[in-house]
């Protein structure tokens, strides 16, 4: 007998590892409280390996039905969503690739704490973008919404993967100042794994730019440089 996947099944079988003593804690470590970033975020208590055991049973759901659940109340049924939607991405062909690409654009307003990012954006918009124009990591940058300016900078993860690093640093550039230490923390984990595969190119970049730098961005880009080099840096 056939089951159609759809979001009611979905959203079930994740209830199942609903844990309300751990949703309490989840909900201080990801900031829901008034004014921080998370405000009014609902957690189930659901751990990480648990949501993608969900989304490997149910990766083959219509996208349409996937799209539900990005749509939710609870965080980790948007989770879910958007490990689903990664797994539809690296298993597609180009056809449900661009429709992933778009549909996830078109929904970056449900796609609003670290975590969602943080998994989905170097997959659906950066290795989407590595070969095409990519004008929209420059429009998001740009974006009032801070989710969508830690999408463009996360997405480039991508193609620093492959030693491209013109965006990173171009991206870099636009959120030097930014007012979010969110953001802060992501440019400067970007600029820290550009380090990692070429040094001269991330000290190039903080040469004329770390006196200036968030101290967060600053100590993110630095974290792995020897201890010498480190304080050098902090004590400008």
């Amino acid at each position: 007998m056939l089951i159609v996947m759809n979001a009611i099944l979905a959203r079930n079988e994740l209830h199942k590892f609903s844990d309300a003593e751990r949703a309490k804690i989840l909900q201080r470590f990801f900031k829901t409280g008034p004014g921080e970033y998370g405000e009014g975020d609902i957690f189930l208590g659901i751990k990480v390996p648990q949501v993608r055991q969900v989304a490997k049973m149910f990766w083959q759901m219509p996208l349409n039905e996937v799209l539900k659940l990005l749509k939710s109340k609870f965080h980790e049924e948007r989770l879910l969503s958007l490990f689903i939607l990664k797994e539809k991405f690296i298993k597609g062909d180009d056809k449900t690739k661009t429709k992933i690409h778009k549909s996830y654009l078109k929904h970056t307003r449900y796609i609003n704490n670290w975590d969602f990012v943080d998994l989905s954006a170097e997959y659906i918009v950066g290795n989407y973008i590595l070969d095409k124009d990519k004008s929209i990591l420059f429009k998001l940058a740009k974006s009032k919404n801070f989710w969508e300016r830690r999408i463009a900078i996360i997405s480039t993860f991508h193609m620093i993967k492959q030693r491209q690093f013109k965006e990173t640093l171009q991206i870099a550039e636009i959120l030097l100042q930014d007012e979010e230490d969110l953001i802060h923390k992501a440019v400067g984990w970007m600029l820290r794994e550009i380090g990692k595969r070429d040094l001269k190119v991330e000290e190039g970049f903080l040469k004329n730019r770390y006196k200036n730098m968030p101290r967060t961005m600053l100590r993110y880009a630095i974290e792995k440089f020897p201890e010498t080099k480190r304080q050098a840096y902090l004590k400008k």
